[in-house]
């Protein structure tokens, strides 16, 4: 929730929200891939996020940059590719997920792929949340690290080139950051409602104020508070999901910011006008 949270917080500066909707679809195929080849390679089926992960990766960044390499070649505007993208990525997964499902003879351990869509944090082991643990410490500091960079990038990509700043590999490596701060939550929340932990903490702490180090902090806390409290609400409750749970809470958080949030929040700002 912290790591996704933050990194949202770029995306949602340079209106790139539909990028973490395409990514989080996008991985299904990724994931359902990945799976499909370690059977191929083992003859076992194996669901470690060791294995899905990178595959889910690979196949975010692969879907980013089609993207990219179809609305720079062709008169396809951004969103719409986007869009193409999102569709073809998703019913691919979809595809080979079902195909697998219905294989005959049944694969090993195909069960369970199915969560993905809706997360199952329940599944979760220790060697999953190493690896969550590990990616999310990794981007988290690759952000800190390129701070100034990316900071200046996401306010004024023309001022960067004219600084001298690899344009295109800085945007290489945001790219790659929110794919690695979408794909790491995807077993908790599923690729459906992954966006909401992308941009609903950016969104909310957008509301609360004007700079980029307090949103991003205050963003990190949002998500991570809202993940916590929901994965606590779900082992307490019985039949309460984990990921629409969590997807509850942070929004609750988000209209919260919208209302009250000074400055920005409509019934400040009603108060203000009618006072």
């Amino acid at each position: 929730g912290a790591v996704s949270g933050s990194l949202g917080c770029f995306a949602y500066l340079r209106r790139q929200s539909l990028i973490g909707d395409v990514v989080s679809h996008a991985s299904l195929l990724g994931i359902v891939g990945a799976f499909w080849l370690a059977y191929l390679v083992t003859g076992e089926g194996n669901k470690s996020l060791w294995i899905l992960i990178p595959g889910a990766i690979v196949i975010g960044v692969a879907a980013l940059l089609l993207t990219r390499a179809v609305t720079t070649t062709t008169r396809i505007k951004e969103d719409a590719g986007l869009g193409v993208m999102l569709a073809i990525f998703f019913g691919t997964g979809l595809l080979l997920l079902r195909w697998m499902q219905r294989s005959n003879p049944p694969i090993p351990g195909r069960t369970g792929l199915d969560d993905y869509i809706f997360g199952m944090a329940a599944a979760m082991t220790w060697d999953d949340l190493w690896m969550i643990g590990g990616l999310g410490i990794l981007s988290l500091s690759l952000m800190l690290l390129f701070w100034s960079r990316l900071k200046v990038l996401t306010f004024d990509p023309k001022y960067a080139a004219g600084l001298g700043l690899s344009v295109r590999w800085l945007e290489l490596l945001m790219l790659c950051l929110m794919v690695i701060g979408i794909v790491i939550g995807l077993q908790i929340v599923g690729v459906v409602l992954m966006i909401a932990m992308l941009i609903a903490p950016a969104s909310a702490a957008r509301q609360w104020t004007r700079h980029l180090g307090p949103m991003v902090t205050l963003a990190a806390v949002i998500g991570g508070l809202s993940a916590a409290l929901g994965a606590s609400i779900s082992a307490a409750g019985d039949h309460l999901p984990t990921g629409p749970v969590i997807v509850v809470i942070v929004s609750v958080v988000f209209l919260i910011s919208i209302l009250l949030a000074p400055g920005r929040g409509l019934l400040v700002r009603g108060w203000r006008h009618v006072a």
